[in-house]
């Protein structure tokens, strides 16, 4: 069975409080833009609910003209740069070498790039000639749990193999300064820049092992989350109807899942939600209080990082990771996607 071996994760360069971020946005964008606009953006900002995030680019830049094949250039530097780092970070964590892993997935959505990061990851660090390279590109936010359910299915065929995950995520490169819809105020008020490995293998140290995962389709729900390619970049598809949709969907998802693992929501211990935003984490925390369970570690992310699209859920995972865990603990990890989807993971402390 897979376990969760070590998770790493890596802070973008240039890390900004809030209040900060207000400051530097209206000084250069918002106060170009007409008055209710910027109201409305700097209100979103002021109630999203975190209190930091980090950038790949100093803010003066994010908020530039940059066209799309600078950003682009910028977003295939920065990727394998951040992949190396967190890797590296893993693999030392783990106590291996780049050559031990076996197959290497990648994770990111926020830029495009042929070759995938996982490449140049298995060039840079002399990894094996045989090595298998899997890119997860087009998962958004679920991409993180993608990853661990196709590293464990890759797993329960080939037993001894080590699975690394590289997640690298920078939206701040996805900015979009003539967009001045409400999705891409939110976004901007929403995302934020951050990397994070997970390597999976056997162990017979207490880790948590994957005991098994879903994913769920919402029905007719396309249009709900994702990007759509303009001669500006990509522009973000965010539909304010995705929060009732989670919320009306959120008992099939949860409830059968456990149920065919015989297990209730108040026999899993640790509960390790992708946070999304102020309302789905909201809404999400509302729902699993009523068993007496709470998703403080979700929320906290959230505050200290803001939503990292993939990377997020290895930020909570890590969190996890350095708990004081008891054997046969179970935890349930969920993150939504574009598609739209849920992805569940039941894991236990063994």
């Amino acid at each position: 069975m897979s376990k969760i071996l070590t998770v790493a994760t890596q802070m973008a360069p240039y890390q900004y409080e809030t209040p900060e971020i207000i400051e530097q946005m209206d000084h250069l964008w918002l106060s170009k833009l007409d008055e209710t606009t910027r109201r409305t953006a700097i209100m979103l900002l002021k109630a999203s609910q975190i209190d930091s995030r980090a950038s790949v680019l100093p803010l003066e830049q994010v908020f530039s003209d940059a066209d799309f094949e600078t950003r682009n250039n910028l977003y295939e530097k920065v990727t394998v740069d951040l992949g190396k780092k967190v890797l590296k970070k893993a693999l030392e964590q783990a106590k291996l070498q780049p050559k031990d892993i076996d197959v290497i997935i990648s994770v990111s959505c926020t830029g495009f790039m042929i070759p995938s990061m996982d490449a140049y990851l298995v060039e840079e660090l002399g990894m094996r000639g045989d090595i298998l390279r899997l890119p997860v590109t087009e998962m958004g936010c679920a991409g993180g749990t993608s990853a661990l359910i196709y590293a464990h299915q890759f797993i329960k065929a080939n037993p001894k193999a080590k699975v690394a995950i590289v997640s690298v995520e920078t939206p701040s490169l996805t900015f979009q300064k003539d967009d001045l819809s409400m999705e891409n105020l939110v976004s901007t008020a929403l995302f934020a820049d951050g990397a994070s490995c997970v390597i999976l293998g056997h162990s017979d140290q207490l880790r948590p092992q994957i005991v098994d995962t879903d994913m769920y389709h919402f029905p007719k729900s396309t249009h709900l989350m994702g990007y759509k390619l303009r001669n500006s970049g990509l522009k973000i598809v965010l539909d304010r109807d995705v929060p009732d949709a989670i919320n009306e969907h959120f008992q099939k998802i949860l409830l059968p899942f456990l149920d065919r693992n015989r297990l209730q929501p108040q026999q899993i211990q640790n509960y390790m939600f992708h946070p999304g935003g102020k309302k789905i984490i909201n809404r999400t925390e509302e729902y699993i209080s009523q068993f007496k369970k709470d998703i403080s570690d979700s929320k906290e992310v959230l505050r200290e990082h803001g939503n990292m699209s993939s990377s997020t859920i290895f930020f909570i995972l890590d969190r996890f990771m350095k708990k004081e865990i008891t054997a046969e603990e179970y935890g349930y990890m969920l993150a939504f996607g574009p598609g739209f989807m849920a992805q569940s993971l039941l894991v236990q402390w063994r």
